[in-house]
């Protein structure tokens, strides 16, 4: 698990000036056509569930691994999810370009998928904390590492975690504990808004999709 938010990460892909080219040169002639508008914003829709089938992934591949430590595996995974991500994301910037071009000049449509590439980059940076929090554990309750104690024949084993428990270092645990709350707290609360605001993207992509059928 470190340097998890490193491991999984959605970069800015920066399509090269031949990639746009090569895809604007495919839909040119008709790029404004409301059929042509359609299948951008269905094929966005189409990248949105790759997305949600990445998240899921995880979520079940962070479960076994806090359920049987099974680190080079989720390892393993986080590298695939990360490739997942990109490839979603470097995607939706070339649809992006699309609407932005002189051919269908849909700044709106362009701007909503920046929007919901803003806030998937917040949710995944956010799920991340939330895995890291929660396999590290509330400061109270961390398993002690004895890796640096002593074992003597004569006294046995002595552990030099072993301390008197003071106001004051009780006091410190109990702020690391509410700290840990604290953090845990607004990380949920930041995906479950990222959530929430993407699925009313989403709606307004839909509602464009019915208006434009209906031309």
């Amino acid at each position: 698990m470190e340097d998890f938010e490193k491991k999984v990460t959605i970069s800015e892909p920066v399509s090269s000036s031949m990639e746009v080219e090569q895809e604007q040169e495919k839909t040119n002639s008709n790029a404004s056509s409301p059929k042509s508008i359609v299948d951008l914003l269905r094929k966005f829709l189409a990248v949105q569930q790759r997305r949600a089938h990445a998240y899921a992934r995880l979520k079940r591949g962070f479960e076994d691994y806090m359920a049987s430590g099974g680190e080079s595996a989720y390892q393993q995974l986080c590298s695939e999810i990360t490739v997942e991500f990109n490839d979603c994301s470097k995607q939706v910037v070339e649809i992006e370009s699309l609407f932005l071009s002189p051919d269908c000049c849909r700044d709106d449509l362009a701007h909503l998928l920046r929007s919901v590439q803003t806030r998937e980059k917040d949710k995944l940076q956010l799920t991340a904390t939330i895995q890291v929090l929660k396999k590290a554990g509330r400061p109270s309750e961390r398993l002690v590492s004895h890796e640096n104690c002593r074992f003597r024949p004569s006294t046995g084993h002595e552990c030099v975690h072993i301390q008197n428990i003071t106001e004051a270092s009780g006091t410190e645990e109990a702020e690391a504990d509410a700290q840990y709350d604290k953090d845990l707290k607004e990380a949920i609360k930041g995906v479950q808004e990222a959530v929430i605001a993407i699925n009313e993207y989403l709606e307004e992509v839909r509602y464009e999709i019915a208006a434009l059928e209906a031309e």
